[in-house]
């Protein structure tokens, strides 16, 4: 079924559950809201999402090099307590995610970090595309959604499928080692080097 923006984002300020995460969950309660809540709550993602908000100060800064030393990434990455940021699964995920960072090159961590007069560009373009394509107004808000949808794919750390399971997103991922290490932790930066990024060859 279709769900509602609105509802999205009505249940994201209830829950703190990501826009996929709560998209599926109103989709299997049929948009009941109340429902969609209980559904989130049984896969542990409200109570994940809680933890959201808590001061995340503690972490690692990790580092990974790739391709024979053609590309490099640090990334920080930072939970509650110096205890969970020494455990063997907080560090694996820190490499992981510098790993992803190597492989699927995002610009930045969430969507929000997408600069407005960028979205906008994307936006006046997918319109013009599908206006040029012959497509009828009624239907080419729905087409530029898509395709933002498909940017912030590309583009955004969080958003981009997971490079070890491509069935689950990179936000999904972090949810799951907070669920299970029981503290909030969020990427913080990132920076990607690539040797001749920049450089204009002859």
């Amino acid at each position: 079924m279709d769900v509602s923006a609105s509802s999205v984002k009505e249940l994201r300020e209830k829950t703190g559950a990501g826009v996929m995460d709560c998209k599926k969950a109103l989709a299997e309660s049929a948009g009941d809201l109340e429902k969609a809540v209980d559904y989130l709550r049984r896969k542990g993602l409200a109570a994940a999402a809680k933890k959201s908000g808590r001061l995340a100060a503690e972490g690692l800064v990790g580092a990974y090099i790739h391709a024979g030393g053609k590309i490099g990434v640090m990334v920080e990455l930072n939970c509650e307590t110096d205890f969970v940021a020494r455990t063997p699964e907080f560090q694996s995920l820190l490499k992981d995610l510098a790993m992803q960072i190597a492989a699927a090159s995002p610009r930045c961590v969430r969507r929000e970090d997408v600069s407005p007069g960028e979205l906008e560009r994307e936006r006046e373009i997918y319109r013009r595309q599908a206006l040029d394509s012959g497509k009828p107004e009624k239907v080419v808000d729905k087409i530029v959604e898509g395709k933002m949808e498909r940017f912030y794919s590309e583009v955004c750390l969080l958003e981009q499928a997971f490079i070890k399971d491509p069935d689950r997103k990179v936000g999904d991922l972090i949810q799951g080692a907070v669920q299970r290490l029981g503290e909030n932790i969020q990427v913080r930066r990132f920076m990607r080097y690539q040797v001749g990024e920049g450089i204009e060859k002859a």
